[in-house]
């Protein structure tokens, strides 16, 4: 289908539409399908989605409401669609909710005349409970409706705020002639002109908000109205008095016109039921309380009894229970009552869902200025590339790419509809939610295949075969020492081009990069890339004719490498200078982006390219790394050799150079990994002004559960020498973490508290000023959170570390839990922020986004250990479900695995990262009947891996054992011990 032309840009106009961008970090599993369709007559279904256009959809009548809803779902490529229903009116003019079990014959009367409305069913209390981008703009959609059709009541002023934010989305940062008129043309509340000069006030505050940002200050009024997510249901009490019932996510409410007048919270509830037109509340017992134990409402109606129990029903399961509660059975001879149950996921499931399965997930993300915010739609059922097509004229607006490799937007029938063209599937269907790409060229509409999306790559985009397999393992050499050397070979292709990301782009020839520095960086990484260039291509030459693929008519003894090696660190020994000013460039790239915004501003961009998969700072001390890679290498290689082998002196030789250099370099190897660290912190992190400070140490950073007032809420903890910090991850556009609170460790003491509280994993930090009480996942976490607090607190009480406080501002804990403890409320915590941060561009899939994700924890000893555990080269994957198996380049550093086509990739297709998955090899009843295979597996997400040989298989079950095995001291002492199988 052709698309339209794109509207022009305008300065300022908020980003939101467009080429999809990824995160970096994937799951690598297939996304959304839409459901199966049950056999039987098809009815067509109209549904008016949240910006009021129409899509249809071809369902079967015998279909459950639950397929159709499944349907518009994954027609908008929405995870989050628990919170939405699907709401109609029926027979009887009541307006009722689909019901998700029933077949769709039984609801609808005439499907062909009925109209479905999309729109929001279950309103949390806290829109940062909403994890997807989208989901938060779908809300939007909801408030700005309810404003227009004054459902959602409200003072002048927060009606003019919101309606600000909802401007500031459609046609970006204020511009007085162009706000004045699109207020003029277009009404948002019921009574605005009076209000238009408010509007324009608060407008003019928004700039530089893009769409996302709107969204987000738009809920955070919205939710702190009274009305905010209120149907009222009218009623009476038993003296006749006019009233209206509500359900909110807190309980049933009372209201009295547009006050709220009284609320019955669910721990207070004991039955809800209904009798006739009567709708009675049953309490539970409460001396302090003048309460009757059952109230009584008399409603229109006996059916606007039972419409109004179901919703109370669904909303405190949603609200309250872990999980979909079970079907009774159903009574052989007499029924009672209604059967009606809730019939999904709960809240708590959603946001566990949406966790687990966020790295797979595109963006809700743009690149393009757009004035008109349409719904997203999804080309068919094997393509998740969301798009938005609505403008005030009804008519399609396709978005602009600006990324190269991204795959164009397109406005497409919904999947199942009767306007939905049939094209012939991928063999593979989807990959993360898109259409496999043909990745030896470009995509069938002419562009560049899109980044670090599809992992389904092959050689030759081709899958090998068994016949190939065996050919290739008949015809190179078996000696380990062999594959010994191809590590050597695989892994320094990797560093070289880590060397030019260092030197050759990551400042280059901008005006704001001071000379002193241009001139640092290039005297330390050109020489060694030059160096390593030459040693690289010997590597290569002498691993040609070790397998006889070149010069096969040359004579002489080729299969080995040690003399290659001592040849080469001999010549590097004249470059120790520029080895040892690796510290120096680190040193004066911060203080010249100190210096300047528009140089920080630079690096920032370019951690975002694809070509800089790991955070810049890493690739400036790679030279340091690999000094500790040489050196493992021949470790390996002099242990395989005996005394008599011809290259075991040369072997023995270089291990001597390579180990001298290493040792006169390892202090300052490990105070600037810290010192790499604490930057790489402070980009995470909101708030925090001095975390850079001489003296401080990083130790472990993760997630725990801090008890409050609330209940467990999960907090992002950083433990330093000298002090805890407590986070939670903010609804920026890069997911930043935002400061909460801080505990000094001098004088903390620590002790369990399971007991004590009745939470399980839990311990207590008791500081000079507070007392918090926090959870860990599991007894295994716990055990090293304790260890590591405790040898902090150890060393903050011996030592002369930094003793000030990060925080400039003051930050303070306003709520109170029982007895001594104390933790911070979400809603004092949010009550201050009027508008919300801007931070400049991030890398939004570092290690803390990773361990918030995967609910766990990483320390300053796993990172010195993945340093040394860093592996390249190529394997065979197949999926848990697939037939054949990709061969892919694949690179094992900061404790990811990276997925390329070949070696010769600029940048990684797609990415794995490893906390919390295990490794192991495949079971009999996996019917994996292949050598060298290993298993990774993580909750439902599940892959295998084949290599080459047994001893490329020890080596990556080693590497990849590093990232996925819970550190501990008992480990540190024999990290360099290789892991048994």
């Amino acid at each position: 289908m052709a698309e339209p032309d794109p509207e022009p840009m305008s300065s300022g106009a908020g980003q939101r539409l467009g080429a999809p961008e990824t995160l970096g970090i994937s799951t690598l599993d297939p996304g959304h399908r839409p459901p199966a369709m049950p056999p039987g007559r098809h009815v067509t279904i109209r549904v008016r989605m949240l910006d009021d256009t129409e899509e249809l959809f071809d369902i079967s009548q015998k279909a459950s409401g639950k397929v159709l809803f499944d349907l518009v779902c994954s027609h908008m490529n929405l995870i989050e669609g628990d919170y939405f229903g699907l709401e109609f009116q029926n027979h009887q003019k009541m307006i009722v909710w689909l019901d998700h079990i029933k077949p769709i014959i039984k609801q609808l009367r005439r499907p062909k005349h009925t109209t479905l409305r999309f729109t929001v069913k279950f309103f949390p209390p806290d829109h940062a409970q909403l994890l997807e981008e989208l989901t938060r703009y779908l809300f939007a959609l909801q408030i700005k409706q309810d404003l227009s059709c004054g459902r959602l009541t409200c003072n002048d002023s927060s009606a003019a705020m919101m309606v600000s934010h909802i401007i500031q989305s459609e046609i970006g940062d204020f511009e007085e002639s162009q706000c004045r008129s699109h207020l003029l043309n277009n009404n948002y509340i019921p009574d605005q002109m009076p209000l238009i000069d408010k509007i324009m006030e608060f407008h003019s505050k928004n700039v530089g908000q893009t769409p996302a940002e709107s969204d987000y200050q738009l809920l955070e009024v919205a939710r702190r109205l009274e009305m905010y997510g209120i149907r009222l249901h009218p009623a009476k009490d038993r003296e006749g008095t006019r009233l209206s019932l509500a359900v909110a996510h807190t309980g049933v409410l009372v209201f009295q016109g547009h006050t709220r007048i009284n609320a019955f919270n669910w721990s207070k509830v004991r039955k809800l039921s209904f009798k006739r037109k009567r709708f009675l509340i049953k309490l539970r017992p409460d001396l302090n309380s003048s309460y009757q134990d059952t109230l009584e409402f008399l409603m229109a109606s006996r059916d606007c009894c039972k419409v109004f129990w179901k919703i109370c029903v669904e909303y405190h399961a949603f609200f309250r229970l872990f999980e979909e509660p079970k079907p009774k059975p159903k009574p052989v001879l007499f029924t009672r009552g209604s059967s009606f149950r809730f019939s999904g996921r709960t809240q708590k499931q959603v946001i566990d869902y949406v966790k687990e399965s966020e790295f797979k997930k595109i963006p809700f993300e743009s690149r393009r200025n757009v004035a008109a915010r349409p719904l997203p739609t999804v080309a068919g059922p094997t393509t998740s590339t969301r798009s938005r097509s609505r403008n005030a004229g009804g008519q399609a607006a396709a978005a602009e790419e600006e990324e190269e490799g991204s795959t164009g937007p397109s406005r497409t029938a919904a999947p199942g509809s009767p306007q939905q063209s049939s094209s012939p599937g991928h063999p593979h269907g989807m990959v993360n939610g898109q259409k496999s790409l043909d990745l030896c060229g470009h995509s069938p509409d002419g562009r560049q295949p899109s980044p670090l999306t599809s992992p389904l790559l092959n050689d030759a985009c081709s899958v090998r075969t068994d016949d190939e397999d065996e050919v290739r393992r008949k015809r190179f050499p078996t000696d380990r020492a062999y594959f010994i050397a191809k590590e050597l070979l695989t892994t320094e292709r990797t560093y070289v081009k880590d060397l030019e990301v260092s030197f050759q782009r990551a400042v280059g020839d901008d005006e704001a990069t001071p000379d002193s520095l241009k001139s640092t960086i290039l005297s330390t990484f050109e020489p060694l890339h030059k160096f390593h260039t030459g040693f690289l291509r010997e590597v290569e030459q002498r691993l040609a004719l070790w397998e006889g693929r070149s010069n096969a008519h040359i004579k002489g003894d080729y299969q080995r490498i040690g003399d290659v090696l001592l040849k080469n660190l001999q010549g590097l020994k004249p470059l120790a200078a520029s080895l040892s000013r690796q510290s120096e460039v680190l040193l004066e790239l911060e203080k010249a982006c100190r210096a300047s915004r528009r140089l920080e501003a630079l690096c920032r961009e370019f951690e975002l390219q694809k070509v800089c998969y790991v955070p810049l700072n890493v690739f400036i001390l790679r030279p340091l790394h690999r000094l500790v890679h040489y050196k493992q290498i021949l470790e390996r290689l002099c242990k395989h050799y005996p005394a008599t082998h011809v290259d075991f002196r040369d072997s023995r030789a270089a291990l001597a150079d390579v180990s001298e250099v290493v040792e006169q370099l390892q202090g300052g190897l490990i105070k600037m990994e810290n010192f790499q660290k604490l930057l790489e912190l402070r980009k995470d992190l909101i708030g925090v002004d001095n975390l850079v400070v001489p003296g401080r140490e990083f130790i472990r950073l993760g997630c725990l559960s801090k008890l409050s007032g609330k209940g467990l809420q999960q907090r992002m903890f950083f433990l330093f020498n000298d002090v805890i910090l407590y986070t939670s991850r903010g609804m920026t556009a890069t997911n930043q973490f935002k400061m909460h609170g801080q505990l000094q460790l001098h004088g903390m003491t620590i002790r369990e508290s399971e007991d004590e509280w009745g939470v399980p994993h839990a311990f207590t930090l008791v500081a000079q000023r507070q007392s918090v009480v926090v959870a860990a996942s599991s007894s295994a976490e716990m055990e090293k959170w304790m260890e590591d607090i405790k040898m902090a607190i150890e060393m903050a009480t011996t030592s002369n570390g930094p003793s000030c406080d990060l925080l400039t501002s003051n930050l303070t804990d306003n709520s109170k839990l029982p007895h001594k403890h104390t933790a911070e409320s979400e809603d004092d915590m949010t009550a201050s922020h009027t508008s919300l941060d801007k931070p400049a561009a991030h890398r939004g899939n570092t290690m803390v986004h990773v361990c918030w994700h995967r609910n766990t924890s990483v320390s300053m000893l796993d990172f010195s250990i993945s340093v040394e555990n860093q592996l390249s080269g190529n394997l065979l994957r197949k999926f848990k479900n697939s037939n054949g198996w990709q061969k892919l380049w694949v690179v094992f550093t900061n404790f990811s695995l990276f997925f390329y086509k070949s070696h010769q990739d600029d940048y990684p297709l797609a990415s794995l990262p490893l906390l919390g998955y295990s490794v192991t090899v495949p079971s009999e009843s996996e019917n994996i009947h292949k050598d060298y295979v290993f298993k990774l597996h993580f909750k439902s997400h599940v892959y295998y891996f084949r290599s080459e040989s047994e001893y490329t298989f020890e080596r990556w079950m080693e590497v990849i054992r590093s990232a996925t095995l819970p550190s501990g001291r008992a480990r540190a002492l024999n990290s360099k011990e290789p892991h048994p199988l």
